[in-house]
């Protein structure tokens, strides 16, 4: 199998899930022991002091960085820091018992392991509800073959866990990544196949997903390049995401983070592929904001396992948060979202705009969150004007919604 990167948006997330020292005890849903195959490697925590002046961060430097700056970071005078400690993470003390013997060096920091690892959700046997469809590969031309077997390409999503001392308390991703992680999983293996969204090909054991490997430009790569699409192009790929989000739509599911960025363009054929479900959420569930007490992502999928008869009670909770800037809705940025989907509809026509203009635009959130448009938006939208404006209007004020006979008929 072969691994492939696709380009990420570049901006951060906070870790708001705080998780407790190993001294603290574990929380009722973790289980007391975890089998040898559910554990994972030993990962060394980074440590991070903050300092109360103008909100600076110090973090500890890498040994090269440490001996090329001898001069100690800072912004000004009244933000000068002192010099910052070199820890060596992750390194043998036999080796360095030298450094740790002198008297300003503080102890390296823990070592420590979040209770239930991301991973845990593709150790086997895997539920039924998360196995692959039958026959992936139906829809998919093989690379190579031989005289006893096909040979495809693929990609594989595993969970990316990051954990940080910050003033001696442990903070983990790890409950946001697992909640990512079912969220997908849901989508690839609720839905029927379509030709607008990425193949689920199934998981791995104690590794993560597999998923259909799309060869090709973000959509993002496409708008930006230069000559500017043709009008028949930018009709066909509007046909061809409004069919991919109404698949999605009808099983009451929403994509969550739609963006220029999460749209793949397949090359030759300019099939457009949906992927990154990780922010997908119910229509059916009842919708909480992110600051909120976090859910426990592992409760569904206990039950889905070890009840796989038996119908998950409703309504679920579940945490919505922000996607891509500016293509999220101004609902989910006040915490205030009762319909996913609409939100949907307006991420889609903010990729309108930038369709028809050619370039990406931009929103300054703190006007986004008050449903406030810049006054040259739609300047140089001629083939969506009309449309992009009905879908970004306020959820309130009668907000378009994604049909499927919103389709526009291609010319000859």
């Amino acid at each position: 199998m072969q691994q492939n990167q696709i380009p990420r948006p570049a901006f951060n997330r906070a870790f708001t899930n705080a998780i407790p020292s190993p001294a603290e005890p574990r929380s009722p849903t973790a289980p007391a022991h975890q089998p040898s195959h559910l554990q994972t490697a030993t990962m060394h925590v980074k440590r991070v002091t903050l300092t109360s002046k103008k909100n600076w961060w110090m973090v500890e430097m890498d040994e090269e960085e440490d001996q090329n700056n001898s001069i100690p970071f800072s912004s000004s005078e009244e933000t000068a820091v002192d010099p910052i400690y070199n820890y060596k993470h992750g390194v043998d003390e036999h080796h360095h018992h030298h450094d740790l013997q002198r008297s300003f060096s503080p102890p390296p920091s823990p070592i420590y392991n979040p209770p239930r690892h991301p991973t845990s959700i593709f150790s086997f046997p895997t539920p039924t509800a998360y196995s692959a469809p039958p026959n992936p590969t139906a829809s998919l031309s093989p690379c190579a073959r031989g005289s006893a077997s096909e040979l495809f390409k693929c990609v594989v999503k595993k969970p990316d866990v990051v954990q940080l001392e910050i003033n001696g308390e442990m903070h983990s991703n790890a409950p946001d990544v697992t909640v990512q992680f079912l969220a997908e999983l849901r989508v690839y293996t609720t839905l029927a196949r379509h030709r607008n969204i990425c193949a689920f090909l199934g998981s791995l054991e104690n590794v993560g997903m597999v998923l259909e490997y799309l060869e090709g430009r973000t959509l993002y790569d496409v708008v930006i390049a230069r000559p500017l699409l043709s009008e028949r192009q930018k009709i066909d790929y509007h046909n061809q995401l409004l069919d991919g989000l109404t698949h999605l739509h009808s099983y009451r599911l929403s994509h969550g983070d739609l963006s220029l960025l999460n749209i793949q363009v397949m090359t030759p054929t300019d099939t457009i592929k949906l992927l990154d479900f990780g922010r997908s959420v119910s229509a059916d569930s009842l919708y909480t904001s992110p600051e909120d007490e976090p859910v426990d992502p592992f409760d569904s999928l206990h039950r889905k396992s070890s009840t796989p008869s038996a119908k998950l009670p409703m309504p679920r909770i579940e945490q919505i948060h922000p996607g891509t800037r500016p293509f999220s809705a101004p609902e989910i940025l006040r915490g205030e979202c009762q319909d996913a989907r609409l939100a949907d509809a307006y991420s889609f026509g903010m990729i309108l705009v930038c369709l028809d203009r050619g370039e990406c635009v931009d929103v300054k959130p703190w006007e986004q969150r008050k449903d406030m448009l810049p006054k040259d938006l739609f300047d140089g939208c001629v083939v969506f004007d009309e449309r992009a404006r009905s879908y970004l209007k306020k959820c309130t004020e009668g907000r378009r919604r994604l049909l499927k006979e919103d389709m526009i008929e291609l010319g000859l």
